[in-house]
């Protein structure tokens, strides 16, 4: 949109240069026709332009007149435009201002979100990795009660199994019985 209006704005700028130029032309033409007319009236007191002379002048200058009214006129739009697009390319370089600091915050976010992220991590680590620990603590301690347990048990049963063994009972023939001899070593 700004790209196609700043041709335009200055072709119209163009326009508006060569208007003036041809108008300070035509002043310095009237300047000159009057000082020569006033030259000529001057040396000659009996000179008296016919009246037909003066009114198409006059026309002239009115045709001038209102022609450099239309170009005043012309300028003043013209220049109401440039006023125009130079309040919107001051709010379009603002945006542009605003949008470029908005990407360097965005950036600066970007780059500093692994830290973020690596910090958080940590700080939700913490309470595992202690938790893990008392964990293991009390695994250890847990372990060490019971091979405690199992040691004083295994005393306990080896203790118990020593003090009355239960031999197995076989049934005996009856002739055995009789034969049976104390022994000779005891």
């Amino acid at each position: 949109m700004i790209q196609s209006d700043t041709p335009n704005i200055q072709v119209l700028s163009t326009e508006v240069s060569q208007l003036r130029q041809e108008l300070q032309l035509r002043d310095q033409l009237v300047q000159q026709l009057s000082q020569e007319l006033f030259r000529l009236v001057k040396g000659n007191t009996s000179f008296m332009p016919p009246q037909p002379d003066i009114d198409r002048d006059l026309s002239q200058l009115h045709a001038l007149q209102e022609q450099l009214q239309a170009v005043e006129q012309q300028v003043g739009f013209y220049q109401e435009q440039i006023t125009t697009r130079d309040s919107e390319i001051y709010q379009l370089r603002q945006s542009v201002q605003e949008l470029t600091d908005r990407t360097r915050m965005l950036e600066q976010v970007v780059q500093e979100l692994p830290q973020i992220y690596r910090r958080k991590f940590e700080e939700r680590m913490t309470p595992v990795r202690e938790k893990v620990a008392m964990l293991q603590r009390e695994n250890r301690q847990l372990q060490a009660e019971l091979q405690s347990v199992s040691y004083r048990l295994a005393l306990k049963t080896r203790n118990a199994s020593h003090s009355g063994i239960d031999l197995p009972n076989f049934p005996r023939p009856a002739s055995e019985q009789t034969n049976i001899s104390t022994p000779q070593n005891a």
